[in-house]
């Protein structure tokens, strides 16, 4: 081996988070592609890592594909799943209303079809307000990015045919969202066992399936989600993108006449069983209304929507139960169609506002990283943060929003106090025991 570049480290800094000191190894001088290794003064080696024009796309690719490896209803052939290929679960096309979700025209009992859709991580249910979020980040990316997505290969079933792979892959769980749907409006939480199934393949989990109670967050973010599909899908799919449409305003009139309606699991009532499986409570509701509006409003162009903005709550980074902020970059991605009914400036200050305390926090952080937060689930926030902070670099041009957004890349693939990559399959030391029924059960030590 021999040395290509030679540099300092930083001035060390305490970060009160891992409890450490922290240095920095700054080579972006370095402009020779190939594998390196960096070598400290006291001869320790990192791992090699390889600089190329490259670097991302692969994990670009396995971030997406993820969404396949959890596909309901149907099987991983070889030919796309590798080893992970797996038999059928959960057909869905036997799914019983609960007393919790019964009306008039669908009493208790009453069977309902629901397949397809995403399973959850840590179980094979199905839920609309946490993949609603996930279905926005697919189709964000798509209108962000175009040119990208349109030639980007998955190596998924659907591949062969003339719709993008990431269209094709959020379609999955679109398709399965536009099921949820009773003849009210309103919108079931979620497709579910009574309980959590055990570290069983998806074949194995054959309890009942059951669709729960309406509430007001599942029905506004299916009524965002089916409105930017609309509009997303039309030159593709025609008749779908017309019937989303009309779902999503159905949905919206529904949760105007019940805009204060908290999903909660349901006890055993009448001989059925309670419910135990994920709630996802959440009980603001002004966010969700937020962006149903926003996705409506750009979809339809109705003032009736516009006029439901309320620009004068807090913004924040995104999370499922914070949603207003998807509704804050759909309306900059579509500023131009949107300029005559919305203070397009003030928009964008509310991008900004949030933007520029990332770039504070990753130029205060020792590990040069915006994120400070840390929770259940917490890696979507660099990943969420990484989405607004691109927003911002493209509005300005400033390489301050793309090397934010580039430090919580850096973040998920390592350059963290855990010195793993977070991201599965990807890097010299990714995470392996994760919590997620199909690797916890299918006997292969790679999840």
């Amino acid at each position: 081996s021999n040395v290509v570049f030679e540099g300092d480290l930083s001035t060390e800094n305490y970060w009160t988070q891992s409890k450490e000191y922290v240095k920095l190894a700054d080579f972006s001088a370095l402009d020779i592609r190939g594998t390196f290794q960096l070598k400290l003064p006291n001869g320790d080696l990192s791992h090699s890592f390889r600089i190329s024009d490259e670097a991302v796309n692969a994990v670009s690719i396995g971030a997406i594909k993820a969404y396949y490896y959890n596909r309901a209803s149907t099987a991983l052939e070889e030919a796309y799943a590798g080893e992970f290929k797996r038999e059928a679960g959960h057909p869905d096309q036997s799914v019983i209303v609960l007393p919790s979700a019964a009306t008039e025209s669908r009493p208790a009992g009453t069977i309902i079809s629901t397949p397809k859709g995403w399973y959850d991580a840590g179980d094979y249910n199905k839920y609309i307000v946490n993949s609603g979020i996930s279905v926005f980040t697919l189709l964000a990316a798509y209108e962000n990015y175009p040119e990208y997505y349109d030639d980007l290969d998955l190596s998924i079933p659907e591949s062969d045919n003339s719709v993008p792979d990431i269209l094709d892959e959020a379609l999955w769980n679109i398709e399965w969202m536009a099921t949820m749907q009773d003849e009210d409006g309103g919108v079931y939480n979620k497709t579910t066992h009574a309980n959590f199934q055990g570290a069983v393949m998806p074949n194995q989990a054959t309890a009942a399936r059951y669709v729960v109670a309406k509430g007001t967050a599942a029905t506004l973010d299916f009524a965002a989600v089916m409105a930017m599909a609309s509009r997303v899908y039309a030159d593709y799919l025609p008749e779908e993108s017309a019937k989303w449409l009309q779902q999503a305003k159905e949905a919206w009139i529904w949760a105007k006449a019940n805009p204060t309606i908290a999903y909660n699991n349901p006890n055993s009532e009448n001989g059925y069983p309670g419910v135990s499986t994920g709630g996802y409570g959440d009980g603001d509701f002004k966010d969700e209304f937020f962006w149903a509006a926003s996705e409506l409003a750009i979809t339809t162009g109705e003032s009736s929507y516009f006029n439901e903005l309320n620009f004068s709550r807090n913004f924040g980074w995104p999370a499922w139960p914070n949603v207003e902020t998807l509704g804050i970059l759909s309306l900059i991605k579509h500023r131009k169609s949107v300029a005559d009914q919305v203070d397009t400036t003030l928009v964008k200050n509310k991008l900004f506002g949030i933007t520029n305390a990332l770039v504070d926090q990753r130029d205060n952080s020792p590990y040069a990283i915006a994120n400070n937060s840390f929770y259940w689930g917490s890696n979507s926030a660099p990943g969420n943060q990484g989405m607004m902070l691109m927003q911002a670099y493209h509005l300005t041009g400033d390489m301050d929003y793309f090397n934010a957004a580039l430090s919580a890349l850096d973040y998920l693939l390592g350059r963290n106090a855990t010195g793993y990559s977070f991201v599965t399959g990807f890097g010299d030391k990714p995470p392996l025991n994760i919590h997620h029924r199909q690797s916890e059960a299918d006997d292969i030590s790679e999840p």
